[in-house]
């Protein structure tokens, strides 16, 4: 965790202050902590990998339909993919907190946005506690909406753009998926557990008893 050791934000201290607040709540209610976090460039290649199949599936099924017609770009491209990016990753973050909020009590006063600079990535967290279903479908959410939307759109359209945009979703969302799949094969002997965002580091923590 050396690399991924950097200076907080003021938002980001508060929260791990509220954190540590929640977890010494919880542990006097019996609970124990199960770290789940991950070093972000181990994130970064793990989620890459996972996303690979997902990635060649859409292409495979694009190619399949509709070929492959260079000849459509323009330079209207140029201006038309990182403006449809940057909506991407608004979309993205939004839809993580849109989701959360539904089960969370406080709703939207449990969700968080934000961006790191220093790594220039936007984020969206959600500071309470949450059933597994309900963290793992909020984490996942964005990149099935957008990314299977994109995906299926670019078939039906024929339109690269779309392809190109549906990969991109495709491949941004590795992190979260790599979550996912770590909550999806974490299996705990205890009764109770519920689920919730590390406060700045990448991953969650679960709360078990």
């Amino acid at each position: 965790m050396d690399k991924d050791k950097r200076k907080l934000t003021e938002k980001e201290i508060k929260r791990k202050d509220r954190f540590e607040k929640l977890s010494s709540e919880m542990q006097q209610k019996g609970y124990k902590i199960k770290n789940m976090t991950i070093a972000t460039q181990q994130a970064k290649y793990l989620g890459f990998l996972i996303m690979m199949p997902f990635m060649a599936f859409v292409f495979w099924m694009y190619y399949t339909v509709n070929g492959f017609d260079l000849d459509c770009i323009s330079w209207g491209y140029a201006v038309a993919l990182p403006l449809s990016i940057v909506c991407i990753v608004i979309l993205h973050e939004f839809i993580h907190g849109i989701t959360w909020c539904l089960f969370a009590k406080n709703h939207f006063h449990s969700i968080d946005f934000g961006i790191i600079w220093s790594s220039i990535a936007p984020y969206c967290t959600c500071s309470e506690p949450l059933k597994k279903w309900q963290y793992l479908l909020g984490t996942a959410m964005p990149t099935l909406v957008l990314g299977g939307g994109a995906a299926v759109a670019a078939v039906v359209t024929n339109q690269l753009l779309l392809f190109f945009l549906a990969e991109y979703i495709i491949l941004s969302g590795s992190g979260d998926s790599l979550m996912v799949l770590k909550g999806m094969l974490y299996h705990a002997d205890k009764q109770e557990n519920v689920y919730c965002d590390h406060p700045y580091e990448c991953g969650f923590v679960i709360f078990e008893k």
